[in-house]
């Protein structure tokens, strides 16, 4: 029987530098599923994306389970082959005069520099990323010259071109403008078109768009809600996962929020 999660957790407690930072993890992800986790600054995500990527190790235990791709043990090259992960961080690693198409053929080789003796198949398969992305028209584009949205999109595609089966998303959209950040949504929905599932972590609602199928909040390193928009997007869990007062509206498939007052 084919198994249908990517990633298994049960009962799983990490430790970072005698602090815990994943607590009491249960937690599935499927195979068939666009998934967003939601939690404010210091919730615990950025650890959830250390246990993932094996950054981070589980206390182990009875009752202890962590299967990735159904691997209790998984070469961490054949992980970052299925996986792969974007953050902000790995723009300060860019050669600023690095072209798109440059940057995104890097990819390949798990470097982020030029590399010299790249094969015509190398330039192939980065065009055909770069035009599935609609981005053509940036590939010839030193980085340096990119707008803050546009970096971001051109470090997915790079992270696109090795075909992984689960490309995470770490705060795709912080810091901003909100031209840029309608820009970055519009683009990871066109994602939803390829083969590949998307976990994308956020503080921010203006993330959560119709592809995702899964909405998992997630509070003082523990997860205190998990399913679809429907049931998981109200006021209340909101309001509890942010500690503020506010009514949660979703109007054409996006969601906005209205302050309440606090006298309410």
């Amino acid at each position: 029987m084919v198994n249908e999660f990517w990633f298994e957790a049960e009962n799983i407690s990490c430790y970072k530098n005698g602090y815990k930072v994943v607590k009491d993890l249960n937690l599935n992800l499927k195979y068939s599923e666009n998934v967003i986790i939601m939690g404010p600054n210091g919730s615990g995500k950025s650890s959830l994306i250390d246990l993932i990527n094996r950054n981070i190790y589980p206390v182990l235990g009875d009752n202890v389970l962590l299967k990735i791709f159904n691997k209790d043990l998984i070469n961490l090259w054949e992980l970052r082959k299925r996986i792969s992960t974007v953050n902000s961080e790995i723009k300060n690693r860019i050669n600023p005069y690095l072209t798109v198409i440059d940057l995104v053929i890097s990819g390949l080789y798990g470097k982020y520099c030029l590399i010299s003796k790249k094969s015509e198949r190398d330039i192939s398969i980065a065009e055909d990323v770069i035009s599935k992305m609609n981005l053509v028209n940036l590939s010839r584009k030193y980085f340096s010259y990119l707008s803050d949205g546009e970096k971001q999109i051109a470090l997915i595609a790079r992270a696109l071109i090795n075909n992984p089966e689960i490309l995470i998303l770490d705060e795709p959209i912080a810091n901003l403008d909100y031209r840029s950040k309608f820009y970055i949504i519009d683009k990871i929905n066109e994602l939803s078109k390829l083969n590949t599932n998307i976990l994308c972590i956020t503080h921010d609602l203006t993330m959560i768009t119709k592809i995702y199928d899964r909405v998992i909040l997630l509070k003082d390193r523990s997860i205190i809600a998990d399913g679809s928009q429907k049931e998981i997007l109200t006021s209340k869990n909101i309001n509890k996962l942010f500690n503020i007062n506010i009514e949660l509206i979703e109007y054409k498939g996006k969601w906005n929020i209205y302050q309440n007052s606090y006298n309410d």
